[in-house]
């Protein structure tokens, strides 16, 4: 069953390259069903974000009515990137699984070992200016939401 769904994920991202997108597929499975697929949007949708897996994320959350996908398994045509990987945990998906490696994306022209570099080293060395100001500021909506007695935590 398992191989059903990457082998899905993975057609997925084939197909998605003859539509003109980038050659990535995700599906989110819930209780031994596909609840949800994604494809690599960003040249489609003009949206940098519009990974595969985010994408499957998106349609699996309004699927379900819930930001929480406790419960959901993705598997996904290539080891999700940094922010992908991010999306994941705080989608909090039970498993991921992968067919291609981040250095097969690499060597397609897909790097982020970049990005890794990046988050690891310290604010004042990142190639992106990166400045804090105005924190006193900033906090009071997290004092707002610390008092916020109906809150949805997530």
């Amino acid at each position: 069953m398992i191989e059903d769904y990457m082998k899905r994920a993975i057609k997925c991202s084939c197909d998605n390259v003859k539509n003109g997108g980038g050659p990535f597929g995700a599906v989110i499975v819930k209780e031994g069903k596909i609840i949800a697929e994604g494809t690599n949007l960003v040249t489609i949708n003009n949206d940098p974000t519009a990974h595969a897996e985010v994408v499957a994320i998106r349609n699996a959350a309004a699927y379900l009515n819930d930001f929480n996908l406790s419960g959901c398994e993705i598997y996904t045509s290539c080891e999700p990137c940094p922010m992908c990987l991010s999306a994941i945990y705080w989608a909090r998906i039970d498993k991921i699984w992968f067919a291609n490696t981040k250095t097969d994306a690499k060597n397609i022209g897909f790097d982020d070992s970049f990005i890794y570099d990046e988050v690891s080293k310290p604010l004042e060395e990142r190639k992106i200016p990166i400045k804090q100001f105005l924190r006193n500021e900033g906090l009071e909506a997290f004092k707002l939401w610390t008092e916020k007695t109906d809150k949805t935590e997530y």
